[in-house]
This record gives structure tokens, C-alpha cells and sequence, in this order.
């Protein structure tokens, strides 16, 4: 019997359905983000803050300007999500909580150079959650090393930042709160007091859970897919596919062809109505406009982003400045269920003002041919930068900026419309806590918490 065939743009768009981008800058609630965390499986933490932190903009993509006071009130006071490791530092959906117990009991240092860190400290790791149990919360910096401050980086970190790595990654320590980004860690059980009731997963199940999860947020996926979506925990090729085996032999996955891009690709059963929905509509997988945090879950396999959608992209933060070709923050340009192209951005904070450095639109879209992968028809060139100049008006209401300054455009007859469209562009309201809390009523605190 030949496998399920889908047409690419149906494989396209329910990825973009699971990363609930088909309406993106919906209105946020307490029950939208847990879902969209879920169905993403995570929301990714970076540091870097040149234009928003990259959770705060992933969040932004989706749901518009909201208040970060009350995103942090539900992820550190309600607790709808929990930070731990998934594809990287990730803030996750408090109902997984019982499935990574799981990896939290059974993590092993497998660098060895942490396994001789916690022989040679092994009274300091007792000392670190000693202190955190007497004092309650505390962050990296209350362990203050004794000599000369180090330079930062991982293999300066003091024995207790390792300490209290550890035991994170154990299960042992969550993480109660950030100040200033910073992580504030307190014992497991007075994070979540209904710990001892939390049943985690046996750890076959755990393996068939954890693909299951990846599958569910692409939605139709390549064994390297898999692997290079939720990275953590490392799974070893065998065992890996040991469970797929199994998996497609109890017919919970099934194998299917995905028209254009030959191989084996593979789908939840469950997912077949969806793909053959998908397959039969011939309008945008998507309607709206947004821009993608360079670590948004739509972008951790940047090869799948490639293959799908016809986007080659890559983090360019960490290129010498002048060898990089779309600059430091490059965010994708997402409109129609479409990425047309990206843009370089930096919030000043002391003037209000969000600069938006460069402009680089795709050439197919520059052209006005049609996608070069998944594709619903040619996009509308006016709509398109009529979408941009709107999300860049959220952009700013959202990160405080009170006007949006241009830069150059690629290519550069693009530049004035798209100026016009900015000066044509509506500037939402701020949302305030006061607002929000009258517009999205907030369900009982800890509601969405594991079962």
C-alpha cells in the first residue's frame, strides 16, 4: 500500500497552524500561551536584548503588545509555564511538567568534564542547595567566589554556577523567578508544592512521548527533522529509531510523501484529516503580518524553514560585522504564511526610537513571482508592505518606541513605499496591566498546572 500523498503547501501549513501563526498578534491569554507553548513545545530564552528578548518577541509574534509584567506573572507567580531545557533554555507548558520529570530524574552528565566537576565538588553542590533551602530564592550572583573576579563565559563559571546547573538539570532546583534576566532558583518542591504528587512518565514512554511532541509541532516531519528540533534530551540514531519502528508498527505514525520533496517523511495518524484539510484549501495558509524572533521554534531547523518555505536564513550575531549580509538581529519577515524577507532592528530605549537598520525583501518578492516552495498563488506586493509597516507600528507600541526610523532597503524601490506605509501606519496603544486585566480575564492561579 503507497503512502499518503500531501501536496508541500499542506505540509507547510499545518506546521504554520501548530506554531499558531495562521493569526498571528491574536489577543494573549492565560489558556492561549499555555496552548501555543504546548502545541510549539517550547518557548526558547536568549539573553541578547539589542531589540526585545527573544521569549518576550516570540510571544509578541503571536499574540501583539501586551504587558511583559503579566507574562511573567503567569509564567513565575501562576506558573503556566516552567523553564527547563528542550530545544535550548526553554520556557515550557506547565501540563509537559510530568513527561520532563522524567528527563530531570534520569539526566547524566555525559561531558567529562562535568562528571570530574562533581567529584572534585561534590560538597559544593551540596552546599549550593543547603543555602537555597535555608534562604530561600537565590541567583548565580548571591555565590560570590573568593580572589579576583573571572571573565565571563562558560568555562570561567565558578564551581557553584556549575552547582546549581546541576542541579536544575537534576530535577533538584527549578527556577522560582529572573531579576534583570537573571535565573533565581529555589528547591523543586516549594517551586511546585504539588510536586510529590506528580507522577512522571516511565522512560519508554517518555521516548515515545518526546517524538510524539516533535511530530505534533511540525506536524509532518523527516527523521532529521526530529532529531534537530527538540535536541534535549540527546536520543542516540538507534534508539531513536528503535522507537519510531515501534511506533509506526502500532500504527500511531505512518509514513507519507510530501509532493516536490522526495524522502521519507512521517506524520502523527491522527494528523491525516488535517493534512487532507490542508490539502484541499487553496487560500493563505495564513492571513497577517509579523516578525520572527531569530529564536522562534519556526526557525530551530533551519533547513525544514529552507526545504518548506524557500528561506535560507541564519543567525548572524555571532558574524564578524563585516562579513554579516542582513545584520546582527535579522527578524524574518512572516506575511500570508509566507517569509518575504527580513529586517535589522534595534530598540533605543533612551529616545524611544526603533531603528529599523536594514530591509532586505526576498528576490522572488522583489520580483512578484510566485514563492519559491510552498505556495498558495503570488503575494500581493501593497498588502504585504502595508502588513510590515502595521507590525512594526505593534513592534514599537510594544517595546516602548514611540516612532520607527528607516533605514536602507533591498531593493531600494521598495524604500519609499514602504516609508509611506509606516507614515500611513496606525501606532496601537500601549496595553497596560489595567487594560489587559479588563480584556482577558485571568483563570484561577495554577489552573493549567500538572495533573
Amino acid at each position: 500500500m503507497s503512502a499518503p500523498s500531501f501536496p508541500l503547501r499542506a505540509a507547510a501549513a499545518l506546521f504554520i497552524e501548530r506554531q499558531h501563526l495562521d493569526r498571528p498578534r491574536a489577543r494573549l491569554t492565560a489558556r492561549s500561551l499555555e496552548r501555543f507553548a504546548a502545541d510549539a513545545g517550547g518557548i526558547q530564552l536568549d539573553s541578547i536584548n539589542v531589540l526585545e528578548r527573544a521569549h518576550y518577541l516570540t510571544v509578541w509574534s503571536r499574540f501583539g503588545p501586551y504587558d511583559r509584567r503579566r507574562l511573567d506573572r503567569l509564567i513565575y507567580r501562576d506558573r503556566r509555564l516552567f523553564e527547563y531545557w528542550a530545544h535550548a533554555a526553554c520556557l515550557i507548558a506547565a501540563s509537559h511538567f510530568p513527561a520532563w520529570r522524567r528527563a530531570m530524574l534520569d539526566y547524566r552528565p555525559r561531558h567529562t568534564g562535568w562528571s570530574r566537576f562533581l567529584r572534585k565538588h561534590a560538597r559544593v553542590v551540596r552546599a549550593v542547595e543547603e543555602a537555597i533551602r535555608k534562604n530561600g530564592p537565590l541567583a548565580n550572583a548571591d555565590f560570590r567566589p573568593p580572589g579576583p573576579a573571572r571573565r565571563p563565559g562558560w568555562w570561567s563559571w565558578k564551581p557553584a554556577t556549575h552547582a546549581l546547573h546541576h542541579l536544575w538539570m537534576t530535577g533538584r532546583l527549578l527556577v522560582d523567578s529572573r531579576v534583570h534576566f537573571q535565573k533565581r532558583f529555589d528547591l523543586a518542591g516549594r517551586v511546585m508544592p504539588d510536586l510529590a504528587e506528580i507522577e512522571p512518565l516511565g522512560a519508554a514512554e517518555f521516548a515515545r512521548w518526546h517524538l510524539r511532541r516533535s511530530l505534533h509541532a511540525m506536524g509532518v516531519a523527516t527523521e532529521t527533522d526530529l532529531r534537530m528540533y527538540l535536541t534535549f534530551p540527546h536520543v542516540p540514531a538507534g534508539e531513536r529509531a528503535r522507537v519510531l519502528r515501534a511506533m509506526l508498527a502500532s500504527g500511531e505514525v505512518v509514513e507519507v510523501a510530501v509532493a516536490e520533496r522526495p524522502g521519507r517523511w512521517l506524520a502523527l495518524t491522527e494528523d491525516l484529516g488535517a493534512l487532507a484539510a490542508a490539502a484541499g484549501r487553496r487560500r493563505q495558509a495564513a492571513r497577517g503580518t509579523t516578525l520572527l524572533s531569530p529564536f522562534d521554534s519556526f526557525l530551530w531547523h533551519r533547513e525544514r524553514t529552507r526545504r518548506l518555505f524557500g528561506f535560507d536564513y541564519r543567525i548572524e550575531v555571532y558574524t564578524p560585522g563585516h562579513k554579516r549580509t542582513h545584520g546582527y538581529y535579522a527578524l524574518p519577515i512572516f506575511h500570508d504564511g509566507q517569509l518575504i524577507g527580513r529586517l535589522d532592528a534595534k530598540t533605543h530605549r533612551e529616545d524611544a526610537r526603533l531603528e529599523v537598520r536594514s530591509v532586505h525583501f526576498e528576490r522572488w518578492f522583489a520580483s512578484g513571482a510566485a514563492p519559491p516552495a510552498a505556495s498558495w498563488g503570488k503575494v500581493d506586493a501593497d498588502g504585504a508592505l502595508a502588513g510590515l509597516a502595521s507590525a512594526l507600528a505593534s513592534l514599537a507600541a510594544f517595546v516602548g518606541a514611540e516612532r520607527v526610523t528607516l533605514g536602507r532597503v533591498a531593493p531600494a524601490r521598495l524604500r519609499a513605499p514602504l516609508a509611506r506605509a509606516l507614515e500611513a501606519a496606525p501606532t496601537p496603544a500601549p496595553i497596560s496591566a489595567a487594560r489587559e486585566a479588563e480584556t482577558a480575564p485571568e483563570e484561577p492561579a495554577g489552573a493549567a498546572g500538572p495533573r
